[in-house]
């Protein structure tokens, strides 16, 4: 398996969760405190670091951030290409994405290019641009050192694109221990086809949209056995990052404390021993028992919502109350987060839903969420 960095922290930081701050009545990106954290993230040894066109805001900051801050060289820049509806109109406008984020960015090139989160519901857009080729062009051109793709599908989905397209040169997949078996998400049987096809694994989604980071007490409990002092987080990312395919495992930190915390075992990484290993099997057991909304905080789904109802946070406002049973905080949360668009409102148009890499039934979930936290 050909190796695609030197001298690489398997830390990346990935640019899609930054922190905010309000400014003139509008939530923004928190530059000052963004460049903070990849000062701390560079001088640890970390290099790779994730955008997308998609994620608001965050390739300008990445420009801000880094890379008027930092030799070129000095760190490998990954973002993506996003051809779904809500992203491109057409063809020209899905190619027109490498242009807006080179001038977004400032970067000149990208170490990294994605097609971005494919899933048998959208590769016919991929498929019918013609973006595969498309982004061949680019590495041949050098605007793009390598290519490769995001991924939520079936494992045997992963299999007929890596059949179809042996020169991918990686796949960034979503892994983490509560996933792991997962009959949707299918981390493991994604991994290992991956493996097969010989393509280094870039890994999104350690911590589960930061849902590992604050887990129920069963979970913490089966941790402490073995290390009470270590974060919930650590726990997460040290798994994924165990696996010997794993390339980067990519982390969203939000501030400065959670870049502290994920230097503090990722500068000098240690692989899970068995005893640990154990301990996350138990984790992963507690948390399989508790019934919860399985959503990742994406936001792929809220573009294109009519009624701009605030999905994830609304959803994360339930799991409150189905994964702790605090009805007064997930009330208080789902005010805070509903405005003017409560889970009610939803029309049940149905574009959420194609939207959703989890494949979450969206609408009954809203249904659920209204009758438990309104009124």
């Amino acid at each position: 398996m050909g190796k695609l960095i030197d001298n690489c922290m398997k830390l990346g930081f990935g640019m899609m969760r930054l922190p905010r701050i309000t400014e003139g009545g509008k939530e923004i990106i928190d530059i000052e405190q963004t460049k903070d954290m990849v000062d701390a993230f560079m001088k640890a040894g970390g290099k790779y670091v994730d955008t997308a066109f998609v994620y608001e805001g965050s390739e300008e900051a990445t420009r801000k951030a880094l890379v008027e801050r930092y030799p070129r060289d000095a760190y490998y820049l990954a973002t993506k290409l996003n051809a779904s509806e809500f992203a491109a109109k057409d063809e020209q406008a899905a190619k027109d994405e490498l242009r807006i984020s080179l001038e977004r960015t400032g970067a000149g090139y990208f170490d990294f290019y994605l097609l971005h989160a494919l899933g048998r519901g959208n590769v016919e857009k991929y498929n019918n641009y013609g973006l595969w080729d498309y982004v061949r062009q680019l590495k041949e051109e050098g605007i793009v050192k390598h290519w490769g793709f995001s991924f939520h599908d079936t494992a045997d989905f992963l299999d007929e694109l890596l059949t179809e397209h042996p020169d991918a040169e990686f796949v960034q997949l979503q892994i983490n221990y509560a996933d792991w078996e997962d009959k949707d998400v299918q981390s493991r049987a994604c991994y290992e086809v991956a493996t097969k096809h010989g393509k280094p694994v870039i890994v999104m989604e350690p911590v589960k949209g930061g849902t590992l980071a604050d887990p129920p007490e069963s979970v913490r409990a089966a941790f402490a056995e073995v290390n009470e002092k270590a974060s919930p987080a650590s726990w997460a990312i040290r798994y994924v990052a165990s696996l010997p395919n794993v390339m980067v495992v990519l982390s969203g930190m939000s501030n400065r404390e959670q870049m502290a915390d994920n230097l503090s075992f990722m500068e000098n990484f240690v692989p899970l021993d068995e005893a640990e290993s154990r301990a996350v099997d138990k984790a992963r057991e507690a948390l399989n028992a508790i019934d919860k909304i399985e959503c990742t905080a994406c936001r792929y789904c809220t573009p294109g919502c009519p009624m701009k109802i605030n999905i994830p946070a609304l959803f994360k406002a339930m799991n409150i109350y189905k994964v702790y049973g605090n009805l007064k905080r997930a009330k208080y949360s789902y005010r805070d987060n509903a405005g003017e668009s409560p889970a009610s409102v939803c029309i049940q148009c149905g574009q959420c839903e194609g939207a959703c890499p989890q494949r979450l039934p969206i609408i009954e979930l809203l249904q659920e969420t209204a009758e438990a936290l309104e009124g």
